[in-house]
């Protein structure tokens, strides 16, 4: 928009000039061939001109005014977004994470019951992080329907 500004400028500057110049001429003297009705009419049509750019100017800075506000709307909607998938991705490291502890724990567990040694301490920790991994699993999926939710409100409508 900066290059509508200077344009905007420009022409403003330049229809100032014009103006000033045909300030500094005075009322046209009959005398030099021109006719009155003739530069009547020219400076009707400057006027018009004016009025015009005036419009203008009043339609760029509400296309402007538009745009700036779309542009913020669209920055808050894509900070929001991130923090979603920011929190989607915080709960699918920690089912990650919880997954792989089980599956060491359950190997661990083959392994003692392949030697027929019984560890309850183990068994306790494969019985913590089966825990562990089914608050992870639900934490991912509260995460996954609450983004699927947030997606679909603006859709929804009245219906909520």
């Amino acid at each position: 928009m900066s290059e509508i500004d200077e344009f905007r400028n420009r022409i403003g500057q330049a229809l100032a000039t014009i103006a000033a110049g045909i300030e500094e001429l005075g009322p046209v003297p009959v005398a030099t061939g021109i006719d009155p009705a003739e530069v009547e009419t020219l400076r009707r049509d400057l006027a018009e001109e004016r009025i015009v750019q005036a419009q203008l100017e009043e339609r760029i800075r509400v296309l402007k005014d538009r745009h700036d506000r779309k542009v913020a709307e669209l920055e808050a909607a894509l900070a929001t977004e991130r923090d979603r998938i920011g929190s989607l991705d915080h709960a699918v490291q920690r089912l990650r994470q919880s997954n792989a502890d089980l599956r060491e724990l359950a190997g661990q567990l083959r392994a003692a019951l392949d030697e027929e040694i019984a560890d309850p301490a183990l068994v306790n920790r494969a019985m913590l992080a089966e825990i562990e991994a089914l608050r992870a699993t639900r934490a991912a999926d509260l995460a996954e329907i609450e983004a699927v939710y947030d997606a679909l409100r603006p859709h929804l409508g009245e219906a909520m």
